[in-house]
């Protein structure tokens, strides 16, 4: 089956542990890609290296880009016409190929052990496997026709390993670097074909690329030294005219700009670094991910997006469908990414603001559940009119409680330490008339509450400073909170007048 030049790209993670922000980046430039153009988006099981296999990691993979939007228009749950999805479900079709590459002279058996290698690797510190010493080591190059038949009819153990050319410059058209040059001396002879039978990331990445039709290639910019050996795999199985167009995108750098953005930066930092909470499965040590932290999925893809990427004007919040019909690989930077967490948390926070309470009313019910509060009794119009006070003020979505606890239960304590010097009696006959007065209260709305309350003060002779601290603090048990009469009107009446009568002996004291 064809494709017929269809945009066709792949998100390709190996099942290894958690997804870093870098590896969901990757995906999403993918995806906007292919959505851009009306393409496919396709993820692929990389799950040749069986020693390094974490069960939970693929389905984890799977959640991670349902929570981020990004749904796979292929994948090994969601079959196409290109399947399997998971490349040790196709190990019969790689040695095929590793076997032609030798018949053609492109590559060869390779019988060192590992502990051959370990020595030549103490003798040599630098030590490669590559065209200036292949003669002197245990392979089909330098054992000859014979002896190599006799290893391979014997089952000896082997690898199967690319024949770089010893003095050739390859070359191909980066989407994002423009001409980008090799020259293959420098490069050594990788390995294709494992002994288990198993390819490498080299030989699989570029038979699946061609079996899966893939016209477009975005991977981070690490894998560029890797290119030579791609390039010429693509030449010697006959497939060159029908290699992916490549994009190697910048580096995410930690925040000072020196080096490449790992998880013990974000250990060190105090900032997730993967995109969901992550249990690794032997060591039982979990990494705290951006959806649990309280992200909102809309601002994650938002500041990953933005990370190497602009679409030229000031603008920075955009939707998905924004993306998909901003991006293009012109305004993909070459230079590596800052990672600014402190910008990420205000793209949360602007995402929190602008998204509807029918979205975030779940979440919120979720962080009332977990400090023990039965939302059953609550109804949904209340909540999402403190949601509406307290919005602004939220950088996450867990800061709910910070801000809003106080509608739900009464204060268990008071911030009186700046106030009670300055308490007198006086005060406190103010506090016991105003809550009489509030029991007669016609109108309970924060505009004539305020009316009201400001009009006592002016008739008590007292200053309003004095009286709308300690009326705050009656309330919510602290300095903080959005407009307080908003408070008052959301608590109730009856609220309000027991909730001064409960303070009043904390600022007398």
């Amino acid at each position: 089956m064809s494709s017929q030049n269809k945009v066709r790209v792949r998100f390709a993670p190996s099942p290894t542990g958690g997804l870093h922000l870098g590896g969901v980046r990757t995906a999403l430039f993918n995806y906007l890609f292919a959505k851009h153009h009306n393409g496919d988006f396709i993820l692929r099981i990389e799950d040749t290296d069986q020693t390094r296999f974490v069960p939970g990691a693929e389905e984890y993979i799977k959640e991670c880009l349902t929570w981020c939007g990004l749904t796979p228009d292929e994948s090994p749950w969601n079959e196409g016409a290109f399947g399997p999805y998971r490349q040790s479900e196709r190990k019969p079709s790689y040695r095929q190929f590793a076997e032609e590459l030798v018949k053609n002279g492109n590559a060869y058996y390779a019988f060192d052990t590992a502990e051959e290698l370990d020595e030549q690797r103490k003798l040599q510190p630098n030590f490669r496997y590559a065209h200036d010493n292949r003669m002197d080591l245990r392979n089909s190059l330098s054992l000859g026709e014979e002896e190599t038949q006799r290893l391979l009819a014997a089952g000896t153990p082997h690898t199967i390993r690319i024949k770089m050319p010893e003095d050739e410059v390859v070359s191909f058209d980066d989407m994002i670097r423009g001409r980008v040059s090799f020259e293959t001396k420098l490069v050594d002879d990788k390995v294709l074909l494992k002994a288990d039978g198993m390819p490498t990331y080299h030989l699989a990445v570029v038979v699946d690329d061609k079996a899966m039709e893939i016209s477009h290639v975005f991977r981070g910019e690490e894998w560029l030294p890797s290119a030579p050996v791609h390039l010429l795999l693509w030449e010697y199985l006959g497939w060159k005219n029908e290699m992916p167009q490549w994009a190697h995108m910048p580096l995410i750098l930690k925040p000072d700009g020196k080096g490449k953005l790992s998880k013990r930066d974000g250990d060190r930092l105090g900032f997730p670094v993967y995109a969901m909470n992550w249990t690794d499965p032997k060591t039982g040590e979990l990494t705290v991910g951006y959806r649990e932290r309280g992200f909102l999925p809309e601002s994650f893809i938002n500041l990953l997006a933005m990370l190497g990427w602009n679409d030229g004007t000031e603008q920075e919040i955009f939707t998905m469908e924004e993306l998909i019909a901003k991006f293009s690989v012109e305004r993909i930077s070459k230079a590596g990414a800052k990672f600014d967490f402190e910008k990420a948390k205000w793209f949360n926070q602007e995402w929190i603001k602008i998204t509807d309470n029918s979205e975030l009313l779940p979440q919120v019910k979720a962080i009332m559940a977990k400090h023990e509060l039965n939302t059953d009794g609550i109804a949904d119009n209340f909540i999402n009119s403190i949601l509406d006070l307290v919005k602004e003020r939220l950088t996450y979505v867990e800061d709910f409680w910070e801000q809003a606890s106080f509608f739900f239960q009464k204060p268990a304590q008071y911030d009186v330490d700046a106030v009670k010097p300055k308490w007198n009696t006086d005060k406190t006959a103010f506090f016991k008339q105003i809550a009489t007065d509030f029991a007669t209260q016609p109108l309970w709305e924060a505009a004539s509450l305020e009316s009201f309350f400001k009009g006592k003060i002016a008739d008590s002779g007292m200053k309003i400073g004095e009286l709308m601290m300690p009326f705050r603090i009656m309330l919510v048990g602290g300095k903080f909170g959005p407009d307080v009469f908003k408070i008052a009107e959301l608590l109730g009446k009856e609220e309000v007048i027991a909730r001064i009568a409960s303070a009043l002996p904390h600022f007398e004291a």
